[in-house]
């Protein structure tokens, strides 16, 4: 049976046939660069209530203290790994400073990495064999992204229900599962996969949630498939599949688009601000429009986002933040605290998300959905906004690839630093080790057994 016919099983065999030496250098190379910026997100979620409720959770039920050989990042303790894929996925999307992909609107770093490295660790897995696993869950992960659309993301978070399978590729690959049983894998997967916009009404704890699970239960389904346990076969594509329920106009074509030749990974972009993606553009054209034009928030009477449908169906129903995680999906917020900064960082959120300047210039800023900047999206995220001033004149920023995406990418240099201020920011790393883990992570290729990475 050809891809066409049966694009499930042609995404399976890619992700369980996939080999090292068949990857790209650069994409390697990237896949390194996203595990350093994810690590260090991961490490930023300790001491975070959701992120710490989970991890009593997991050892609850007996998934900790050092009740098997995977590594929790945040307290330095093993699990099994399942707990150890859960909790370390949970506190990976916590500070919301992990990658994204546009064209997909998925954050694959927060749900691969931990169930990989779990299963890695678990295995004694050579650093060769995590980064084909990774490889294999960012192509699987981002095509399903892809497949279900932006009808699918007005509802659904992305990175809950595509990460599931995202993650049981990763974990399946590292299992050396046959295309039958990753297929399966992808069954399990993807009926239990989910997660809903709704919490961002009620500053609910829930993304941490959708995180943990999709790592947990795409490791549990690649487990299940290696023991025989079956899946539905067109999970994507049947007729009561994902597709199906879940999204509108789904074209099947997208799960194997230039399969084995365009390397999705390399498309992924590292976020420079610790707010939603969705803010990201807007926040880096006001910076250009005061940078160019020397103005104070003082001298700022309004400012126009001109945005695409997708920022207004995420950030338009938070209108009056009340926790720092909120305060991250108010485009107000996040433009506040650039104005008054000129940086949304850890540190600005946790320290003045609320402040009254803060909350008076949130007041000034306004979301207007723009025909150019909606039709590009989800390819690109373009960033325009008017600022208009007290004097009368009405200023424009535009930008089209914001910091952080593969065109105005992050060096080393910059990633290193990223990482080391996350993890300083919450206390879970030394300047030192992560300097280790750092070095650890840019010859991972050479590293014939992972163990711990701290």
């Amino acid at each position: 049976m050809n891809a066409i016919n049966h694009p499930s099983l042609a995404l399976a065999t890619f992700a369980a046939t996939l080999q090292f030496e068949t990857i790209p250098h650069d994409v390697l190379r990237r896949a390194e660069d996203l595990m350093l910026d994810w690590a260090g997100s991961a490490l930023a979620g300790k001491g975070a209530r959701p992120v710490e409720t989970i991890a009593r959770y997991a050892e609850q039920m007996g998934g900790a203290p050092n009740a098997g050989p995977c590594e929790i990042l945040i307290s330095r303790t093993h699990a099994t790994p399942m707990f150890a894929a859960m909790v370390n996925a949970a506190a990976s999307h916590y500070a919301e400073q992990d990658d994204v992909h546009n064209g997909s609107v998925f954050h694959p770093a927060a749900v691969v990495f931990p169930a990989a490295l779990a299963v890695a660790q678990s295995l004694g897995s050579s650093g060769r064999e995590l980064l084909t696993a990774v490889v294999a869950g960012y192509e699987v992960g981002i095509r399903v992204g892809e497949f279900l659309g932006r009808p699918h993301y007005k509802i659904f978070h992305t990175t809950g229900t595509a990460g599931t399978i995202a993650a049981a590729a990763a974990a399946g690959r590292l299992l050396k599962l046959t295309p039958e049983q990753m297929l399966h894998a992808f069954g399990s997967a993807g009926t239990q996969a989910a997660g809903l916009w709704e919490f961002l009404r009620d500053a609910a704890d829930s993304k941490q949630l959708h995180t943990a699970k999709a790592a947990s239960d795409g490791l549990m389904s690649a487990y299940l498939a290696q023991a025989g346990f079956t899946g539905a076969r067109r999970i994507l594509e049947g007729a009561q599949g994902m597709g199906a329920g879940m999204t509108q106009g789904a074209d099947p074509a997208r799960l194997i688009d230039r399969l084995g030749f365009r390397w999705t990974l390399a498309e992924t972009s590292f976020k420079f601000h610790a707010s939603c993606r969705h803010t990201h553009p807007a926040a880096d054209a006001l910076q250009l429009v005061m940078r160019e034009h020397g103005l104070a928030p003082d001298q700022i009477s309004r400012v126009d986002c001109l945005v695409h449908q997708g920022a207004i169906d995420v950030l338009g129903p938070v209108v009056n933040p009340q926790t720092v995680h909120q305060a991250k999906f108010s485009m107000g917020t996040v433009l506040g605290l650039i104005a008054e900064f000129g940086s949304a960082g850890l540190t600005e959120f946790d320290t003045s998300f609320n402040a009254q300047r803060v909350v008076q210039f949130r007041g000034k800023v306004h979301m207007v959905l723009d025909t150019e900047v909606d039709q590009a999206y989800p390819a690109r995220w373009i960033g325009k906004v008017i600022v208009h001033t007290t004097d009368g004149r009405m200023l424009p920023g535009r930008v089209d690839q914001p910091k952080g995406d593969p065109g105005n990418t992050l060096s080393r240099t910059e990633l290193e630093d990223k990482a080391a201020r996350l993890a300083a920011f919450s206390g879970a790393a030394t300047p030192a080790e992560m300097a280790a883990l750092a070095d650890k992570i840019w010859s991972i290729s050479r590293i014939t057994d992972m163990g711990d990475l701290l």
